[in-house]
């Protein structure tokens, strides 16, 4: 199971689709370690058993084995993370932004994964989860250990493209 087994199976009018995962797969301004747990932490959080599958097979022979568990730690813990930082925002009152989170936060300090890989993985999960006081505080974080604006846009076309791809799959799965 594969990548080439996701392209097959996008269905001719979501030709762009697989155009899209060919180029962020191409890229240059991500280390493969930042590419590759993009990609798996995202299909994690599409929720999409096919993509899952499918990413987390080409992840094993790409990523280390403490990148891959960083990954998926990462989409497990934002998946808490996204909604209640979302929620206490929009709900509009001050008050609950002093009231302290007493969630735990142990994935930023995994052995064999930098701080900037984390960061950028949980960009692109709070992308699809839609959590913009999460994507202004990770993107702070990335801006902040150098890593430049065209790297943080691409964290980001790779989590809209994984998200595509489960969406389009997903949909043509409950189609039959």
């Amino acid at each position: 199971m594969s990548i080439e087994t996701l392209k097959a199976a996008v269905p001719p009018y979501a030709h762009d689709l697989r155009l899209n995962l060919d180029s962020i797969l191409a890229t240059e301004l991500l280390t493969e370690r930042q590419l590759w747990g993009a990609v798996l932490a995202s299909a994690m959080t599409t929720r999409s058993a096919t993509v899952i599958r499918e990413v987390t097979g080409e992840a094993a022979g790409r990523l280390k084995p403490e990148a891959i568990e960083a990954a998926k730690a990462v989409a497990s813990r934002m998946a808490i993370h996204n909604v209640y930082f979302r929620a206490k925002h929009l709900i509009g009152d001050e008050a609950y932004q002093s009231l302290p989170a007493r969630l735990r936060r142990q994935v930023s300090s995994t052995p064999g994964v930098g701080a900037a890989d984390v960061e950028a993985w949980s960009v692109a999960v709070s992308a699809i989860t839609g959590c913009g006081v999460c994507l202004e505080s990770h993107e702070r974080s990335l801006r902040g250990a150098g890593v430049s604006r065209e790297a943080v846009d691409e964290v980001l076309r790779v989590a809209a493209v994984v998200h595509a791809l489960a969406v389009t799959l997903d949909a043509e799965a409950a189609s039959y």
